[in-house]
């Protein structure tokens, strides 16, 4: 069961690293069998069902969003944690809202994201 301490530290640390834009420290937050599915992937890898998978995957993907991106920031609004997951409600640079729903393994890793944004 993930603690509540364990979901903001995570939180904070996910917000620090995307802020950074340093994608090794924001993979660091990922499994090496990591499902990602986002609208926002359909756009920047045309790839209609949004949908990553894998860690080597995801740096490709990342890597696009934070050329695509240069400004991008986040900012936390929330955080709700369960018994293997985690949902981050942010808004980013431009004003969006955002929640990600991901499933935390027992490493502390993220290895299913499910990506909503109004």
């Amino acid at each position: 069961m993930i603690l509540e301490s364990q979901a903001l530290a995570f939180a904070e640390d996910w917000i620090r690293t995307w802020n950074s834009h340093d994608l090794d420290a924001i993979l660091s937050h990922y499994s090496e069998d990591i499902v990602l599915i986002s609208p926002i992937a359909t756009r920047i890898l045309n790839e209609p069902s949004g949908k990553v998978s894998g860690k080597t995957a995801l740096r490709a993907y990342f890597q696009k969003g934070l050329a695509f991106y240069p400004e991008l920031k986040f900012e936390l609004i929330d955080i709700i944690w369960g018994i293997s997951s985690i949902v981050l409600y942010y808004i980013n640079q431009n004003g969006v809202k955002a929640a990600e729903f991901m499933e935390i393994d027992a490493e502390g890793k993220v290895v299913n994201v499910i990506a909503n944004y109004n």
